[in-house]
């Protein structure tokens, strides 16, 4: 007697695993393209028998690696590999030679976005100086709660015209801003 009630499939449905085989042929067809405009950039010909650290897949695996683990996009790598020809004429042994050129590369890139990502910054903080001030009712308004509420603030947060301004909205009483700005 069969005391199992639900049978599980022993594989997954054919459709499914097709699918997969096309999306990894699609990938690997898209890198092969890749590898050989790589190589050619390097100064191999397109029919040239390549050098043994060329061939393969440990070559391949440690180009992607240029790709997912110093972010480089294809078309940096190509970039860099022709600039590495102008300084070496002679094409590199294998991807390890073109380590150093790519980790520079990289480091070039992240200077360049955190320059830019600093200058856009700076742009921010000119922008928000060069806006007008709020207006009065706004500015009593804000500094009333922080001088009515228990938090710590320092005694030149603001200057007497906006104590003024609290005072003349019954926002606060000058027995509370006393207390609070120490006297």
């Amino acid at each position: 007697m069969d005391t199992n009630l639900v049978r599980e499939p022993l594989r997954e449905p054919v459709k499914e695993e097709e699918e997969e085989e096309e999306e990894d042929a699609g990938r690997d067809a898209n890198f092969d393209r890749f590898f050989v405009e790589l190589l050619t950039a390097l100064g191999f010909a397109a029919n040239a028998a390549l050098p043994a650290w060329w061939q393969g897949w440990p070559a391949r695996v440690h180009i992607r690696r240029w790709r997912h683990d110093l972010g480089l996009s294809e078309a940096r790598i190509i970039q860099t590999a022709r600039e590495t020809r102008s300084d070496h004429p002679n094409p590199p042994d294998g991807p390890k030679a073109l380590d150093r050129f790519m980790e520079r590369a990289a480091q070039r890139d992240a200077q360049k976005a955190a320059t830019a990502t600093s200058s856009v910054k700076a742009k921010r903080r000119r922008k928000a100086e060069t806006q007008p001030p709020n207006n009065d009712d706004e500015v009593a308004v804000y500094y009333a709660a922080i001088v009515n509420s228990d938090d710590y603030f320092p005694r030149d947060l603001f200057g007497s015209r906006t104590c003024g301004l609290m005072l003349a909205r019954g926002l606060v009483t000058p027995e509370r801003l006393r207390q609070r700005m120490g006297q």
